[in-house]
């Protein structure tokens, strides 16, 4: 006859506090056995009484800040020597089947401690607890213990360990727990390596510094940050100089919300727990007037992207110069951030004039993440610090899937695993294109394999022949000698918002509206502007924008002139005896009409980004060569967002089944209205236009759920007049994952895991 009880515990379990809050829950409740962490979560066995059931319940209810219980299942288990108490056991191995824990901004307990000169912990840049502190950026293997992460290196000082084993601490078992006597330290360093300041002093030179309008290099927990004085023009300038980066929006980092508040910005509720939340992201938030703020922050836009310190030394650094500071990613132009000590003198050596450096490895790439805030709702842009790894269960139907490794799209890269129904989504990684990220790429998927012990029964990628990340799979699939299934881009894009939503396997079909650059279509060519018939298994096309030339390929991306070229000479032949004509006139032109006539080194493309690009040179608002994605589109929204007038003689009508552009142009050009409502009147044609296409279809086959998804969905006022011309039907789009590439590998592993369910069922 058995004599006890077994609870297996899954979910955020490890590295959150919890065997100690077990311990603690188990000493109230006068139970005896033990606990311990392993590949799976939590394992706690208890000698059988009548309280366990109470013990369950209370589990549930006073889970720690950063803890989430997925699941507890109960067994008989026989002990073959009965507990006299409760104990915590030191950890096993095993299939990893628990969630790795993101990094957490510091708890008000740790920030106090860091500013309070009676505290030993008083000004240490890398005071933690089970509470906040680096867990993903550190782990190098399961399970969640120091040995298995960078903290390795630093043994613990007798005081530290003293708080490492007593289960009442709130650092029992805190990975990183360190202090100024046993743990990392900072040091400020010239562009040679020459250590200038350690410790507080190198805290304070640094602020000097910064105030005096230089240029700095920090070694953060993810990568480096390079921070100048947001309120200086001149600094901020320089950054953008020497970064090559001359008007992409910078992120800016405030001392707190009462500076916020000081300047005249509503800080609501939401917003509030949205910049306190653990995972600190950036967050976009509209712009306002008489601000301090140097006008280059971002030029020409109407948000600005605002984060509170994250990490002790961030609150230090802030706390000394009580002021907004720029805080970037460190790379230089083209390279992704760097990671190492080495790379960040070498690579930012003509950027940066001062390197606040430490001693502690960044095992794992995370950049901060970014979050649109927009009529008290949140909106994802870039997933990655304080959100990865957490997982993403998968909606009813889904349960048993094989593992998958979904390997992403080429730009704004992220990856994703599948176990069972729980997908885990990588860190947003950047442009495959570039060696160095590439490299990151396949680092970050060799790390998770190891983290999770996983290996993959199949993997998924694009079906574009030309992106890396379906030749690596298709690489690996050979290595590895298992399949490779290719998924078409957009149907990933509207699977991904349809699996966010909880779309259950096997439900009803939704028209799909996904409208980004571009994506390999299922008639081999250039997509991004589709009306698709979606369910996880299948896709359909169904109309969408015409296929336009790209003169020059790729350029055609980086060039808006190109494309309002290419619009004018297919939509509007007598161009050049229009006003328009002028828009052109900077150009050298003649060669690109007789390669577009000729088709030479021109592949054709429903793009909406293309066409927004178009409709943006028209205007001359963006540059002849735009410096990062989206440049014109997110220029085009924000003057469209100026204007006062909503009726317009634009339209963008629907012929057959697709949008007939030839009338937009000729209205549009003839519109004589100033710039910011011909900007107004273009999205106003497009949703319309979309709208009209989207009920049609719906209409045609009974569907009463239209999904949004695609990078150009991430124009706040192309989606809401979206949603306003497509009543009465049900308009879903994402909010926890970008809408853009960066969502794509979770579409990727729902639709190959609904694919192979349906191979198996026939």
């Amino acid at each position: 006859m058995k004599n006890g009880i077994q609870l297996r515990i899954k979910g955020k379990v490890q590295g959150v506090g919890f065997r100690p809050y077990v311990w603690q829950l188990a000493h109230q409740c006068a139970l005896n056995g033990d606990v311990c962490n392993d590949g799976e979560g939590v394992l706690v066995r208890l000698l059988e009484t009548a309280d366990i059931p109470l013990f369950t319940q209370l589990l549930y209810q006073h889970c720690p800040p950063l803890a989430h219980i997925e699941s507890i299942q109960s067994l008989p288990f026989q002990w073959d020597e009965l507990p006299e108490k409760f104990t915590i056991r030191h950890s096993g191995a095993g299939r990893m089947d628990t969630q790795v824990i993101p990094d957490a901004a510091t708890c008000k307990s740790c920030r106090d401690e860091l500013f309070d000169p009676a505290n030993r912990r008083y000004h240490y840049p890398f005071a933690n607890c089970t509470h906040c502190g680096p867990r993903f950026t550190i782990i190098r293997q399961m399970p969640y213990d120091r040995p298995n992460t960078s903290m390795a290196a630093f043994p613990l000082c007798p005081e530290c360990q003293q708080e490492y084993e007593n289960p009442a601490d709130r650092r029992f078992h805190a990975q990183p727990n360190a202090c100024a006597t046993c743990g990392p330290e900072i040091q400020l360093c010239d562009k040679n390596g020459k250590v200038l300041a350690v410790h507080h002093q190198a805290l304070e030179q640094t602020a000097n510094d910064l105030l005096n309008g230089k240029i700095a290099a920090i070694k953060g927990l993810g990568g480096f940050h390079l921070a100048c004085d947001a309120t200086n023009f001149h600094a901020v300038e320089q950054l953008r100089q020497r970064k090559h980066r001359p008007s992409k929006p910078l992120a800016v980092m405030i001392p707190s919300l009462d500076w916020l508040k000081d300047q005249g910005v509503e800080v609501t509720e939401s917003l509030r727990a949205l910049l306190e939340s653990a995972a600190a992201p950036i967050v976009l938030i509209q712009a306002w007037e008489n601000s301090v703020l140097s006008e280059n922050i971002a030029p020409h836009l109407r948000e600005v992207g605002m984060m509170l310190p994250s990490n002790p030394l961030q609150h230090l650094l802030m706390a000394q110069v009580n002021k907004p500071l720029v805080m970037t990613s460190g790379n230089a132009s083209g390279k992704p951030p760097v990671l190492a000590e080495q790379a960040a003198f070498m690579d930012l050596a003509n950027i940066a004039d001062i390197w606040l450096m430490h001693n502690r490895d960044i095992v794992q790439r995370a950049d901060d993440s970014l979050v649109r805030y927009h009529a008290g709702k949140a909106e994802m842009l870039r997933r990655a610090r304080g959100y990865v790894p957490d997982a993403i269960d998968l909606p009813a139907g889904f349960e048993n899937s094989p593992s998958i490794l979904a390997l992403g799209a080429d730009l704004k890269n992220t990856f994703c695993l599948l176990r069972d129904k729980s997908a885990v989504m990588s860190q947003h990684l950047g442009d495959l294109d570039d060696i160095d990220i590439y490299q990151q790429y396949q680092q970050s998927i060799a790390l998770f394999e190891s983290i999770y012990r996983f290996k993959p029964e199949y993997l998924v990628g694009d079906m574009h022949p030309n992106y890396v990340s379906h030749r690596y799979g298709n690489s690996l699939s050979e290595q590895l000698n298992i399949p490779m299934i290719h998924i078409q881009h957009h149907h990933a894009h509207i699977a991904a918002v349809m699996a966010e939503h909880g779309i259950p396997l096997g439900n009803e079909k939704v028209i799909g509206l996904a409208l980004d650059g571009l994506g390999f279509g299922d008639d081999n060519r250039l997509w991004g502007g589709e009306c698709l018939l979606v369910d996880y298994a299948s896709n359909q096309h169904l109309g969408g924008l015409p296929p336009v030339a790209m003169p020059g390929g790729d350029l055609a991306s980086r060039q808006p002139w190109r494309n309002l070229l290419a619009h004018l000479e297919k939509f509007v032949p007598d161009w050049q005896a229009k006003p328009i004509a002028s828009a052109l006139a900077p150009f050298a032109y003649p060669l690109l009409q007789k390669a577009i006539a000729k088709k030479l080194n021109c592949p054709t493309a429903s793009s909406a980004g293309r066409l927004f690009d178009a409709v943006a040179a028209a205007l001359g608002i963006c540059p002849a060569q735009t410096s990062w994605e989206g440049e014109g589109a997110c220029q085009l929204e924000a003057l469209a967002l100026q204007s006062s007038v909503q009726q317009h003689p634009v339209t963008m009508p629907v012929v057959g089944n697709q949008l007939d552009l030839t009338t937009f142009w000729h209205e549009w050009l003839a519109y004589n209205a100033p710039r910011a409502e011909r900007a107004h009147a273009f999205h106003q044609a497009l949703a319309q236009g979309f709208a009209d296409l989207a009920l049609q279809q719906a209409k045609r086959y009974g569907i009463q759920q239209v999904v949004l998804s695609g990078g150009v969905l991430h124009n706040q006022l192309l989606r809401h007049l979206l949603i306003e011309k497509l009543q009465p039907l049900e308009v879903l789009h994402a909010r926890q994952l970008p809408m853009g590439d960066g969502g794509l590998a979770l579409g990727q592993v729902a639709i190959a895991a609904a694919i192979l369910k349906k191979n198996n069922q026939e």
